[in-house]
């Protein structure tokens, strides 16, 4: 009797452990986190300060709630005013438009929306499909484009490069990136004006760096996947194992550049200590 007391007591441990291990699992790929960044530069005009940008990365496909009424929820919340999309909308393992559309157009009446593309919509062969339904949205699609944002009579740039994987020449896994580099360079005007990029990948940091912009936004990286107390992401796409470009915000010369953990998954299916992340960055003078 008493070893079969002891066999089902192991037995209730062994469930509650595994119970215990799949809502955590649950937690971790579902519970949004919004993370508050406050971005001093002198070179904003002093219109856009408190100027509220609300970045949405990486969503691959994925659907918080019924017609991702969740995170709209929590868009609404933060109320931007304007929200820049940096890529991978949809998975091309398993291209799902819709889910991507529902977000979108839950959230184009919430503030402008600005887009580029990210590797999986070059994978995907639905491209031009997704593209034309975002237009058809009012999403202003900047691939290899610049718009200006004015506000009382004071402007900042909005500059967008498609991902690599659309051009030819940079279409090689850890590429040199010659094009890239030239199309962002022709896009940045010489002026005075605050620069924002928004960009896929953030580890061709040092071609950004080495241009005009003055901050950029990024994805790509997933956080690292799964994350390890002390140390961080345990790998990245073109960055591999222990990269150093996976989430916060990072410097070099006179460009940072927010890194987006983003919210759905790809190839690996979870997230471990590394929850999907809305990132609000608040413009300062």
């Amino acid at each position: 009797m008493r070893f079969k007391r002891k066999r089902k007591n192991t037995l209730i441990v062994i469930i509650a452990v595994i119970v215990g291990l799949i809502a955590f699992v649950s937690w971790q790929n579902n519970s949004i986190t919004i993370n508050e960044i406050v971005f001093k530069n002198d070179k904003i005009p002093e219109a856009f300060n408190g100027y509220r940008i609300l970045q949405v990365s990486d969503l691959h496909n994925k659907e918080f709630g019924n017609k991702q009424n969740s995170i709209l929820e929590k868009i609404e919340t933060i109320n931007p005013d304007i929200i820049v999309i940096t890529g991978d909308l949809i998975d091309s393992n398993n291209t799902d438009i819709d889910a991507a559309m529902e977000l979108i157009n839950g959230t184009i009446d919430i503030a402008p929306i600005y887009y580029v593309s990210g590797n999986h919509e070059a994978w995907s062969g639905s491209y031009n499909n997704l593209k034309s339904k975002l237009e058809e949205a009012g999403v202003i699609v900047l691939d290899n484009e610049k718009t200006e944002v004015i506000k009382d009579n004071h402007s900042i740039d909005i500059i967008g490069l498609s991902d690599p994987s659309f051009n030819e020449a940079d279409s090689r896994e850890y590429g040199d990136n010659i094009q890239t580099e030239n199309l962002l360079n022709n896009l940045v005007e010489q002026n005075n004006y605050f620069k924002i990029l928004l960009s896929h990948r953030p580890e061709l940091f040092d071609i950004y760096s080495m241009s005009d912009v003055d901050l950029v936004f990024s994805g790509h990286a997933h956080g690292g996947q799964v994350r390890l107390p002390f140390i961080g992401g345990l790998i990245a796409p073109d960055q591999g194992f222990l990269p150093k470009l996976t989430e916060g915000i990072h410097t070099s010369n006179n460009t940072s550049m927010v890194i987006s953990r983003g919210l759905g998954n790809s190839i690996i299916p979870i997230r471990i200590f590394n929850r999907p992340e809305l990132i609000v960055v608040t413009l300062s003078p």
